[in-house]
């Protein structure tokens, strides 16, 4: 009976190491595969930051317990972790935002069908002199009461999809626009398209992203082949903004491969990028996370951007002053 206990607790310490290099190395390995789009990892996914910091911990206690191979095998999870997490809070130095072209104070807000206030909403909007808002989740009353209590009075000018429940989209502008028609996403969430015409800036082409969320098994194909169907960018054409709730993180490939068709995403130009835009809510304890972003092609300066706070939605609006080539 002892020999059996003893051979238990040899195989047990023997898989100890294992157990706690391994997680953060298969995380590790999934993220830079690309490997994301089954269910639950499309949503796992966008918590690597937490990873990356957690990742830490078994490797100092492999090190100092001299488990040398398996602390070998943390230490590069961690590391590769670590290595794209990074770059998102260090500033690029972007030479183009010191540039003298028009510039654009664009601003994004998911109002969680209509339940965040609209008094709010057109506070930040007078704040920050935005000149164009793009909206989420809108619905016609809500854009009604936006505008009781003065959004008209800031942004005349609007290509409004507004439907009742969480498909509804928006942009609304200072300048004039023309409507250039709506994108509608499998599953249904709905996607305004604007050309806006900025004095002293020309055209700048805007949608209001809003890919459908993987929270479930049956709908993770739908986000994926919305992405599919998102607008790469046309840094040898039109100007174009895509802002919104997009519904990934930086860790997802599909964005990323979004970005690497010719945007630049405005929080991480400024080192700001791992701000969390959503969560927690409704009492829930979701660690934070970045689904709503500013992406603007390689020729457009990104001079600031922030992450400002709307009571009553589950996402944070994100600010940006771009600077038009």
């Amino acid at each position: 009976m002892k020999d059996s206990l003893r051979f238990v607790k040899r195989g047990l310490l023997s898989a100890l190491p294992w157990a706690l290099a391994l997680p953060a190395a298969v995380w590790a390995v999934l993220r830079l595969a690309g490997w994301d789009t089954w269910y639950p990892m499309a949503q796992l996914m966008a918590f690597t930051p937490y990873v990356a910091a957690g990742s830490l911990v078994p490797l100092a206690v492999l090190l100092v317990w001299r488990r040398w191979t398996a602390a070998a095998v943390a230490g590069v999870a961690a590391l590769a972790l670590v290595a794209v997490v990074a770059p998102r809070f260090l500033a690029d130095g972007d030479a183009l935002a010191g540039a003298r072209g028009q510039a654009l104070r664009v601003m994004s807000a998911n109002v969680l069908v209509g339940s965040a206030g609209p008094d709010t909403l057109v506070a930040l909007v007078r704040e920050h002199r935005v000149d164009v808002l793009a909206l989420q989740e809108v619905s016609p009353d809500y854009l009604a009461a936006a505008d009781a209590a003065g959004m008209r009075d800031e942004l005349p000018f609007r290509v409004d999809y507004a439907v009742p429940g969480v498909e509804g989209s928006a942009v609304l502008s200072r300048h004039p626009l023309r409507d250039d028609g709506v994108r509608v996403n499998p599953g249904g969430f709905r996607q305004a398209r604007a050309e806006v015409s900025v004095p002293g800036g020309g055209s700048v082409l805007v949608e209001s992203a809003h890919p459908l969320a993987p929270w479930a098994d049956f709908v993770t194909p739908l986000w994926a082949r919305g992405f599919d169907d998102q607008p790469r960018a046309t840094p040898d054409g039109p100007v174009r903004v895509l802002l919104g709730d997009f519904n990934a993180t930086l860790d997802h490939h599909l964005l990323r491969e979004l970005i690497d068709s010719g945007y630049r995403d405005a929080a991480e130009v400024l080192g700001r990028g791992l701000t969390g835009t959503w969560g927690p809510y409704d009492g829930n304890m979701i660690p934070p996370v970045t689904l709503d972003r500013v992406l603007a092609d390689r020729r457009v300066g990104v001079r600031d951007f922030r992450v400002l706070d709307l009571p009553g939605s589950d996402h944070r609006p994100v600010y940006a002053e771009l600077v038009l080539p």
